[in-house]
């Protein structure tokens, strides 16, 4: 196919739409896997531990430090905000949305990681939210199901906490995430990989 004549009579070749590329694929496959890891590690620990530890003494990990206790959260990561359920819901829901679309312009490896360790931990409890008692398919009670919560840091061993919250691996990736791009932000790194420079008054 012929290119456009200019003026000259020199051939001009046609604008072409610029090709995606590919280090924003690779980017976007990192938080997809990584997203997918969380995801996966979440409902299989979680279904365990339903299955061994649910109406069962705490299972000691570590004497007197760490233990393995199931309690259902009808709060936030850390049992933050019980009774706020049908709320948490929406906000979690609201996290994936805006998490996937935010991927569009994803250009930095660490945003790529840090949107992975969100994105995995909001579909983790999400999923609870959405499935487990007393929500699920037929019941009254959409949208309220509570999150199982696992892993039990016993009180003693960090000067600055006298209680640490139940907790599991959907709630550890959401936090890393948020520690993450607080580190990304105070640093002015942008989703695109570009860096924000302060502008003098």
């Amino acid at each position: 196919m012929r290119g456009l004549q200019a003026e000259g009579g020199a051939p001009v070749e046609p604008e072409r739409p610029p090709a995606p590329g590919p280090a924003r694929g690779r980017l976007f496959a990192v938080l997809v896997v990584l997203a997918s890891v969380i995801y996966v590690a979440d409902l299989v620990t979680k279904t365990v531990v339903l299955r061994t530890l649910e109406g069962e003494p705490p299972l000691v990990v570590i004497q007197d430090v760490l233990q393995f206790r199931v309690i259902f959260n009808s709060g936030a990561a850390f049992s933050i905000g019980t009774g706020m359920t049908f709320v948490f819901t929406f906000i979690a829901a609201g996290v994936v949305v805006a998490i996937v679309r935010t991927a569009r312009k994803l250009g930095s490896r660490a945003w790529a990681i840090t949107l992975g360790l969100l994105l995995g931990g909001a579909l983790g409890n999400l999923t609870d939210r959405l499935l487990r008692y007393p929500s699920g398919i037929g019941r009254s009670s959409q949208l309220q199901g509570h999150v199982v919560d696992f892993i039990e840091v016993l009180p003693g061993h960090f000067p600055v906490i006298d209680y640490f919250p139940v907790f599991n691996i959907a709630d550890s990736a959401i936090v890393c995430g948020g520690i993450l791009a607080v580190i990304l932000a105070w640093r002015n790194v942008q989703i695109d990989g570009s860096k924000e420079v302060a502008k003098d008054d």
